[in-house]
């Protein structure tokens, strides 16, 4: 056996395994690099056109697609109502609410006005959060709430308080999403700069614009009849007074179909 060639060998093994090595762990440094570099062009980007945020939320967040199917309210529900005349066709998707005494609203409102009422009045009220006021539809919007992340948006889980002449809350509608459950696993969400990265570059995201506020909550990605899936999603509002939206896991802009469901009132 030639030993001195058998050592050869293995210098020569070792010596293509190091090379080899070396090369896995360049590609490695310049893939991280060239993350790096990604994100601070995102950055930069941002600044040059005077965008400014923020702290944003930390990553890695993970989330999931949601199912959920609306309720079909019955008599049995309209009996829990105290003080309240409700008109329900049974069974259905919408109860209609008359209240026996109008609540009065302070000149300047607040929206700790109406969390008692809202709470130990409606149904379900607990899941449901103050979303905006509505001077020009004479309205008060509530919608559902899920692990405390807001459903954007939806017509499904809300309530709408009406307002009258005299500054007061008369009646309201009121529909609700139950059995929302995980559809499936937890995954990374995308990186909320991306997603600003996103709307800046289909020119949503305007140059001088301020995001004021940054959070993750769910919005309609499919609608049936009978159910809907539903996706995490951020939302940032704009120099307050704007909403923007975008799939927090397959980094579409959504765009709601009434624009004026945009805005901040």
């Amino acid at each position: 056996m030639d030993w001195s060639k058998i050592k050869t060998i293995f210098i020569l093994t070792f010596l293509i395994l190091d090379v080899y090595l070396l090369f896995q762990f360049m590609k490695i440094r310049d893939a991280n690099k060239y993350e790096f570099i990604t994100e601070a062009s995102i950055e930069e980007t941002l600044e040059l056109n005077e965008i400014s945020y923020k702290e944003l939320p930390k990553a890695p967040i993970k989330d999931q697609y949601l199912s959920a199917k609306p309720k079909m309210f019955t008599k049995e529900d309209t009996e829990k109502l105290k003080d309240q005349i409700a008109l329900l066709k049974e069974p259905s998707t919408t109860l209609q609410v008359k209240l026996d005494k109008p609540i009065a609203l302070n000149t300047k409102f607040e929206a700790a006005e109406l969390t008692s009422f809202v709470r130990d009045n409606v149904l379900y009220g607990d899941q449901y959060q103050f979303w905006k006021k509505s001077d020009k539809k004479n309205t008060i919007v509530y919608f559902q709430h899920y692990d405390n992340m807001t459903l954007y948006e939806n017509l499904s889980g809300m309530i709408t308080f009406q307002i009258d002449d005299k500054n007061q809350i008369v009646s309201y509608e009121q529909t609700y999403l139950e059995d929302i459950a995980k559809m499936t696993d937890k995954e990374e969400i995308l990186p909320p700069l991306k997603a600003l990265e996103t709307l800046h570059q289909k020119g949503v995201l305007k140059s001088k614009s301020k995001i004021t506020k940054v959070e993750l909550g769910y919005s309609t990605l499919i609608q049936l009849a009978a159910s809907q899936a539903l996706a995490p999603t951020w939302r940032f509002v704009v120099n307050e007074n704007e909403s923007l939206y975008v799939n927090a896991l397959e980094g579409q802009i959504i765009e709601f179909n009434n624009d004026e469901n945009r805005d901040l009132e």
